[in-house]
């Protein structure tokens, strides 16, 4: 059965595709945020963030095809509006690295949103012996999204032994 082993290899692929998809970490209301220490280290970086917020109706009309594509790639495989409610909302992209060795590497989103006010609520995402590059994505979506408005400010932090090793923030964060 030598057609066997190709679709068994497609199948082992697509399985693990779907179990590296992490569910969206839970928001924690922050009553009061704990202060870690502070010691950046340089091994531990932020190299870019990227936002989007998935609303069509703030999209403003555009002729650029690689506009039209990223908004269409965030709705994606959505047909209904039930399927399309549930992906609007805020997307928040970070790129890091860790060039030292191996380490537990936990990595903090606090954010505010439209509908809330001052209320801070925090989202966090471990990596066990994390080295190298990493692409980390909150999406802030859905019901959140419809019920509290979109993120207005937010900081990350790079989080290992229970200490601050790397920031990163918007403008507004206060």
């Amino acid at each position: 059965m030598p057609f066997l082993q190709p679709l068994a290899f497609s199948l082992l692929i697509g399985c693990s595709l779907l179990t590296s998809c992490a569910t969206e970490p839970p928001a924690i209301k922050l009553e009061s945020v704990n202060v870690l220490p502070l010691a950046i280290d340089r091994d531990f970086a932020f190299r870019k963030e990227t936002q989007f917020l998935n609303d069509p109706a703030t999209f403003r009309p555009s002729r650029s095809d690689a506009v039209s594509f990223m908004r269409r790639s965030y709705m994606w495989p959505a047909t209904t509006k039930l399927e399309q409610d549930a992906l609007r909302g805020s997307y928040l992209n970070f790129y890091w690295w860790n060039h030292s060795t191996p380490q537990d590497v936990t990595i903090r989103l606090e954010y505010h949103q439209a509908g809330l006010g001052n209320e801070v609520l925090a989202r966090e995402i471990s990596y066990p012996q994390m080295r190298g590059s990493r692409t980390s994505v909150f999406k802030i979506a859905g019901d959140d999204y419809l019920e509290n408005g979109r993120v207005t400010s937010w900081r990350a932090l790079l989080i290992v032994n229970g200490r601050i090793v790397g920031l990163t923030q918007s403008f507004l964060w206060k």
